[in-house]
């Protein structure tokens, strides 16, 4: 008796295995290979020399860690968002959800050059902000910071309304009905089965605010010392045509990031396992 196969609309396993691994290696090992393999060119003196001065690895601190605070940012809001969104109606809620979305749509030149014209000391938010409360946002990293919040909410709202809307509300019921208050309820009932999302969402937030670029180089300053990022840093290498030099900088960030997202991935998969949620 011949063995029944499942049917499948796409091509047998080998033909769809082979595809992917094709594509993947054109989009994105090549690439990252690429990165490695023109920063090989340099000695390891000079390797060391480019990832280390001054400036960049100011340019280090401050992308890694404007990124870290505006992604710890969105899952706050992004959870409060999220939850009204999935649990209560109101007026405008459908314009609301479509403006989560456009960060997405939105150029980011176009993000950034908004965002500059209402954080500047002479623009409508930047000039109360400053006569108020004698914060300078624009040409600062505080302007870095809101730009890195404006384009990474999306990722932490869209991960977890998913999860949301298949949360089940009696849960949170049953609890109630032993005695549990709104704070225990979400401790230990709900915030368990969000915190995977959660991770998920900080950690696509964060590996977008890392590598950005188009929203942010407006409204920073550009400032050495002070408000350069990473990204800045590898443009200007390539403008004076030091390949070696930038793709060593890059080099650096990818390690890093990687280094980062596996952490985040290995807490995600650890907690699915904790709470009985594996994929």
């Amino acid at each position: 008796m011949k063995p029944l196969r499942s049917f499948s609309v796409l091509p047998g396993f080998g033909i769809s295995l082979g595809y992917t691994v094709i594509y993947l290696s054109l989009i994105v090992l090549l690439p990252i290979s690429a990165v490695f393999i023109f920063s090989s060119q340099l000695s390891a003196s000079e390797y060391w020399q480019a990832v280390t001065s001054p400036r960049v690895l100011a340019s280090y601190q401050l992308s890694f860690g404007a990124s870290l605070v505006a992604a710890l940012i969105n899952v706050v809001f992004g959870v409060l968002l999220a939850w009204c969104l999935v649990r209560y109606s109101f007026t405008g809620k459908r314009i609301v959800d479509a403006l989560v979305d456009l960060p997405f749509a939105l150029p980011t030149a176009v993000a950034g050059i908004a965002l500059t014209a209402l954080y500047a000391p002479n623009g409508w938010l930047g000039q109360m902000i400053e006569g108020q409360f004698g914060i300078k946002v624009a040409f600062t990293p505080l302007g870095i910071l809101v730009a890195l919040v404006f384009i990474g909410l999306p990722f932490v709202v869209r991960t977890l309304q998913p999860v949301l809307e298949e949360l089940d509300i009696e849960l949170e019921e049953a609890a109630a009905s032993l005695g549990a208050n709104r704070w225990k309820t979400f401790r230990y009932v709900v915030l368990p089965i969000l915190f995977p999302a959660i991770l998920t969402g900080f950690a696509l937030a964060f590996a977008r605010a890392v590598g950005e670029y188009g929203s942010v180089i407006f409204i920073a300053g550009n400032i050495p010392m002070v408000s350069e990022i990473a990204p800045l840093m590898i443009i200007s290498k390539l403008e004076q045509y030091d390949y070696q030099g930038a793709t060593a900088i890059a080099s650096v960030m990818l390690v890093i990031s990687f280094i980062l997202l596996l952490v985040i991935n290995l807490l995600q998969s650890w907690t699915a396992k904790r709470t009985g949620r594996d994929a």
